[in-house]
């Protein structure tokens, strides 16, 4: 394992009835003010909306509301709330929804608390901000893990960029799976994929060698596998959902990523393909990893052999190392055909050769991946992925 520092994590209320629990002894540690921030609005037609203000009414809090927040949160988005938190001098952020209405309360925190423009410092100053509006998270749509770190990802739409940025770690988030029991199934899935994409592209980071950290991971990558099975079979049980939660929150609250440098090669090119075509982040994952890890595997096979066998359970002696890592990719293939996951971008709508050029040329090229691979190397396996 690498060198590393280990950072706090917020504070986890988990299980039903945990928003009670959260806001009842967390809320006396924030000023009057509270932004509720959400998306579209569904929290008001399932009766969650109600439960938070009734809970910061019992306080004694000041509600303003922020919504709208879209599924592919742009930095446009990140300015009006931060203009709205400094307007009405918001004490505290309850960011309730999924990963896109998190990540862009995180930067509405930070942005908020600076005259400076967010985008610029991080990304051409890389200069990070240190000082945010308190901010806690509400999970309703589980598979990002954003609740449980300080990264997001923003659309900027003026530079036609999706990428990263840093903004406030929560100080405390609130994973009740009854929240998920009216989310569409396929949404739960697409969520439920990303897990496991954050699971894999952090499993086959660097160093290749197996490391406990890996061994906690590929304990993670079979509880989401069994459990996103599970969860098709039986849509109304709480157990899988409380399962796949949990494995959301260990998949990005840093413990899998001690000691690793990660890959995240596959989140680097479907987030450029997100700041093109606004796709659905989990669905476009679910198309190029299979792809992707057929142009890169000879170059990490050793690991890529293990995971076949660790995950996918394929322990035939008879097969080459070569072999059996060809396995386990097909089995990642069948699996995401199996949860009903697109396989191609055509099934998604996307078709323009010309677009996914653009899309190529601006993706990131990440340290952790076992093969640095070029923009045209991308580009051709974005073709594929057609």
């Amino acid at each position: 394992m690498n060198k590393f520092v280990m950072n706090r994590m917020p504070k986890v209320y988990f299980g039903e009835g945990a928003l009670k629990d959260a806001l009842t002894q967390e809320c006396q540690h924030y000023g009057e003010n509270v932004l509720v921030a959400y998306g579209g609005g569904s929290i008001k037609k399932n009766g969650i909306f109600d439960e938070v203000v009734r809970l910061l009414q019992e306080q004694k809090k000041n509600i303003y509301e922020f919504n709208g927040i879209m599924s592919n949160p742009t930095y446009a988005k990140v300015q009006e709330g931060a203009k709205l938190v400094k307007e009405k001098k918001i004490d505290f952020i309850l960011a309730v929804g999924g990963g896109s209405v998190i990540d862009c309360c995180k930067v509405i925190s930070a942005q908020a608390k600076t005259q400076d423009d967010l985008w610029t410092m991080e990304f051409d100053e890389k200069r990070f901000p240190s000082q945010f509006i308190p901010m806690g998270a509400v999970v309703t749509a589980s598979g990002t893990g954003s609740e449980m770190n300080n990264g997001a990802v923003i659309t900027n739409e003026e530079v036609k960029i999706k990428g990263g940025m840093l903004g406030a770690l929560a100080d405390f988030s609130v994973l009740d799976p009854t929240y998920t029991l009216t989310v569409p199934m396929a949404q739960v899935i697409s969520g439920a994929f990303d897990t496991f994409s954050h699971a894999m592209e952090t499993y086959f980071g660097q160093p290749a060698q197996n490391n406990v950290s890996d061994e906690i991971n590929e304990s993670i990558m079979r509880n989401t596998i069994r459990n996103m099975r599970e969860v098709v079979q039986n849509p109304q049980d709480v157990k899988p959902r409380s399962e796949l939660m949990w494995d959301s929150a260990m998949a990005e609250n840093g413990i899998l990523k001690l000691g690793k440098v990660t890959d995240f090669q596959a989140h680097q090119i479907e987030h450029q393909l997100g700041a093109y075509t606004n796709c659905n982040h989990g669905q476009g994952l679910a198309v190029i990893h299979p792809v992707l890890y057929r142009h890169i595997y000879k170059n990490g096979i050793e690991k890529f052999a293990r995971y076949a066998r660790e995950v996918w359970g394929i322990h035939d002696t008879k097969l080459s190392l070569e072999e059996t890592a060809q396995k386990g990719i097909e089995a990642l293939a069948a699996f995401i055909q199996e949860m009903g996951l697109p396989t191609t971008f055509t099934q998604m709508g996307i078709t323009d050769k010309e677009m996914l050029r653009k899309v190529a040329d601006s993706s990131n090229i990440t340290a952790g991946c076992c093969k640095k691979l070029t923009h045209d190397e991308i580009y051709d396996i974005l073709l594929e992925c057609l």
